[in-house]
């Protein structure tokens, strides 16, 4: 329900995979062939003095170094600035208002406003399915779904715990939710399981 460019993402995450496929292949072969080993240091050898003699032929008058490190300099800022624009992109879509209603004068003669955070429905539900023994994880969280708040939360049932029952359990609070509220809220309910859940052991009273 974020906003994260999951599509780009995985592009990303396949190609860099790729490239360390290659990458390994690549050493595995000059480690194991020793024909492909003594063409890489040739080849090696060759581009590093081409290398040099680039350096030789580009250096500054001023500073006496070489303007290719400027520009290497460059290109790796620009590299930190596009990965902290993707970091910076990762999770958008959290909402924090659920409802924002302008108050019509016409109605009953006064103007006003009511804002109502989502805070309030996250931590209405997020306490009430934190008492129930049968769930070891609860998360609660608002996000802004095709113009609108929705409510997405996450369970995780502990083992032998029918989804059936929790899922029914929950459709009822959230209704309660929604007449308390006056208004329904869009909620995505998402029943999970993980290692926590099979291995948490319930409570017991002794």
């Amino acid at each position: 329900m974020n906003g994260t460019p999951r599509a780009l993402n995985r592009i990303i995450l396949t190609l860099i995979g790729l490239l360390l496929i290659i990458a390994g292949a690549g050493v595995l072969t000059l480690a194991a062939v020793p024909a492909a080993a003594s063409w890489w240091q040739d080849y090696a050898q060759r581009q590093l003095d081409w290398l040099l003699g680039v350096e030789d032929h580009t250096r500054l008058l001023l500073t006496s170094q070489s303007w290719i490190w400027l520009a290497v300099a460059a290109v790796f800022l620009t590299v930190v600035i596009v990965m902290v624009t993707w970091i910076g992109n990762q999770g958008k879509g959290r909402a924090s208002t659920l409802l924002d209603y302008q108050g019509n004068p016409d109605d009953d003669g006064a103007a006003g406003a009511v804002r109502l955070s989502c805070a309030v429905a996250e931590q209405a539900l997020k306490s009430a399915l934190q008492e129930r023994t049968d769930l070891v994880g609860v998360t609660v969280a608002s996000y802004d779904f095709r113009k609108q708040t929705a409510i997405k939360i996450r369970v995780l049932p502990r083992q032998g715990v029918s989804p059936h029952v929790v899922a029914s359990d929950i459709t009822d609070l959230v209704a309660a939710l929604d007449k308390l509220l006056g208004f329904e809220v869009p909620i995505l309910l998402s029943i999970g399981s993980g290692a926590r859940s099979r291995f948490t052991k319930a409570e017991r009273v002794r």
